[in-house]
């Protein structure tokens, strides 16, 4: 007999899966027992089905095959009975069918799961980028409209310098009388402490009539610290004053930063 050849033919797989008849199975054992290389050669393909079941099964733990596998060792050996052979092969490839299986939905779960995740991270993402395209256009409008009312040929710009409740402290009104509004360009401003707001007054000098115009509301926050506010006033000054929270009636001549007057 050629070994070789016999091992080569294809048979031993077969034998292995179960696919033989009972008289076909008789003869391979009777081979595998008469020829130790042949047997050698049965329990190598066993091994080799056993790995394969592992690999393609992405979704099972190490454990879970230890588990099964050593229930697997209990069921599959190499049987001298041709009528025992058959049936334990079939145990094996039902064993087999259900790890791939539920190894198979598992993976689909997994995947679906992160797939969701990945979705959502990307939706999330995309909503913030229009958000901030959306900001950083109006931005761009408002910062164009703002150029646009400084240039205006009928603006006249007053220069507010700082007083003795800050002698750094400066200031410029935008003031538009078309428009009725005035801009304060409050850059030059020290930040306020808590609970006070500065608040804006045209003046009158002769006599001295101060009228409050608006108060600089949130001004920590603004980066630009450019404030539009209405004036209807015939005013021939302007001054800032630093007020309790929420503004004054009449000014605190005490905490005035700064004071400029319109020119002719």
């Amino acid at each position: 007999m050629d070994i070789e050849k016999y091992i080569a033919s294809g048979v031993l797989e077969l034998y292995v899966t179960g696919a033989l008849s009972p008289e076909e199975n008789l003869e391979v054992q009777h081979y595998a027992i008469k020829h130790p290389e042949i047997k050698k050669e049965i329990e190598a393909i066993e091994a080799a089905m056993l790995q394969l079941t592992k690999t393609v099964s992405p979704g099972l733990s190490q454990n879970g095959f230890q588990k099964i596998k050593s229930e697997l060792d209990d069921t599959i050996q190499f049987l001298p009975s041709a009528a025992e052979r058959k049936p334990q092969w079939k145990s094996y490839l039902g064993w087999a069918a259900s790890l791939l299986f539920a190894a198979g939905l598992t993976w689909v779960y997994l995947d679906n799961d992160r797939l969701k995740s990945d979705i959502e991270v990307t939706n999330k993402a995309n909503k913030e980028l229009e958000e901030m395209l959306l900001e950083s256009r109006s931005e761009v409008a408002d910062k164009d409209a703002l150029l646009q009312a400084l240039r205006d040929k009928n603006v006249t710009v007053v220069a507010l310098g700082g007083q003795d409740a800050s002698p750094g402290a400066y200031a410029k009104a935008y003031w538009n009388k078309s428009e009725q509004n005035v801009i304060i360009d409050a850059q030059g401003l020290p930040e306020p402490p808590t609970g006070y707001d500065y608040q804006v007054w045209s003046l009158k000098l002769d006599p001295l009539t101060p009228t409050s115009i608006g108060l600089l509301e949130d001004f920590v926050t603004d980066e630009n610290k450019m404030f539009t506010l209405s004036n209807t006033n015939s005013s021939e000054a302007f001054g800032i004053t630093l007020e309790p929270e929420g503004g004054s009636e009449t000014p605190t001549l005490e905490q005035l930063y700064t004071l400029g007057a319109v020119g002719p």
